[in-house]
């Protein structure tokens, strides 16, 4: 009986790396095959650029680690039919602006003006929109989004939960198959790499368009808020290295990615709380899970003709759409909404009130402005004792 359970709980955490590790593909897929169908980007230099970046990532951080696209920049890119060169612009001064940050000591600054309730709340901001977008996703084919959705959602009681998530990829992509139904996205096997150098212009166009929507959240999701969560789901690492998850290595090796790969046609990439929260909820809990991922990505990029285009194409939008909001549930929910103190409850609820109205850049002003109002009120009061 105990070797049937011994083995069990082995081959559960082997399907949980693998499960975990395409986890993420709600946020992934839809821009990346966006930027590929709808702007005509080279499929190989993206690819290319994430399979480097997460490799990167497992030998580094050893841990799930998420790699994901630049959520503003890509959807911006892809609204607005920008240029190749207003998209590698952007991934080199996003790759700059972080590498200064981190090396100036600016970016843990930052992170202590950000209390736990501000993390939360701009995850909390975050993970809403996420469930947004995925319900949006789901519209088209609502009963095949919901019950995917009910599926990932109820995996957690299976005796192998980690099985669900590449069984409703399995199954979408037959489905879509057996139903002759229209691709999700029409995309080009013959597609060139784009390399080349931007222009004055696509350097200005792209530090105001691109750059600056997208700092903001880059610095509080990507860099702060996940070196809070991966702190929290590894506290055990501490031990051994206690500046492995800080802002200021997750800023480095996220400008470092940008900086020397989007020269070579891969789009603006970091991590991200969100992608952590969800691979570690499908079983990932070590380096195998990103570099299982960056292998996938490098074997695309190299391999990239009709079979996986057509491959891909076929994942239904709907699917897509579930695993995007699963993203966004894990990432919106805290136990702080359960056991927080009445002030930590209304920091939060401002905070990404503030995000979803305005936008991350103002919510965060906001959650530290209430904050410091509530420093300098203890202060008052402990002075007048």
């Amino acid at each position: 009986m105990r070797c049937k359970t011994k083995f069990f709980n082995h081959l559960n955490q082997h399907i949980g790396e693998f499960s975990g590790a395409f986890a993420d593909l709600g946020t992934f897929l839809p821009l990346v095959l966006g930027l590929i169908a709808i702007n005509h980007f080279s499929p190989q230099g993206i690819f290319l650029g994430f399979g480097l970046f997460a490799l990167f990532t497992a030998y580094f951080y050893r841990r799930p680690i998420p790699v994901q696209p630049m959520k503003v920049i890509a959807a911006l890119v892809i609204a607005q039919g920008l240029t190749p060169g207003m998209l590698q612009a952007s991934g080199i001064m996003m790759g700059l602006i972080l590498l200064i940050l981190a090396y100036s000591g600016a970016i843990n600054w930052m992170a202590r003006q950000l209390s736990p309730a501000i993390s939360i709340g701009i995850q909390l901001a975050i993970g809403l929109q996420l469930i947004w977008m995925g319900g949006q996703m789901m519209s088209g084919t609502w009963l095949i989004g919901i019950l995917a959705f009910s599926a990932l959602f109820m995996s957690r009681f299976l005796p192998l939960p980690y099985l669900a998530m590449p069984l409703v990829l399995g199954l979408g992509v037959l489905w879509q198959t057996t139903q002759g139904s229209a691709a999700s996205f029409t995309l080009s096997a013959t597609t060139d790499w784009q390399m080349g150098w931007p222009n004055m212009e696509e350097w200005s166009s792209a530090a105001l368009l691109l750059v600056l929507p997208q700092l903001a959240l880059t610095l509080t999701n990507a860099v702060i808020a996940t070196s809070a969560m991966a702190s929290g789901k590894f506290p055990q690492d501490a031990l051994i290295d206690s500046k492995r998850f800080t802002p200021r290595r997750l800023a480095t090796s996220s400008g470092w990615a940008n900086l020397v790969l989007a020269p070579f046609g891969a789009t603006p990439m970091c991590h991200g709380a969100g992608g952590l929260a969800v691979q570690y909820h499908f079983g990932a809990r070590s380096w195998r899970a990103p570099a299982l991922f960056g292998l996938t990505c490098l074997a695309i990029a190299l391999c990239w003709g009709d079979t996986i285009a057509q491959v891909l194409s076929l994942i239904p939008l709907a699917i897509l759409g579930s695993l995007l909001a699963i993203a966004g549930l894990q990432l919106a929910w805290s136990q702080r909404f359960i056991d927080g103190k009445p002030f930590c409850i209304l920091v939060i609820l401002s905070t990404a009130a503030v995000c979803l109205t305005i936008n991350t850049a103002a919510g965060l002003a906001v959650g530290v402005i209430l904050e410091m109002g509530r420093r300098r009120w203890h202060l008052i009061s402990d002075l007048k004792l």
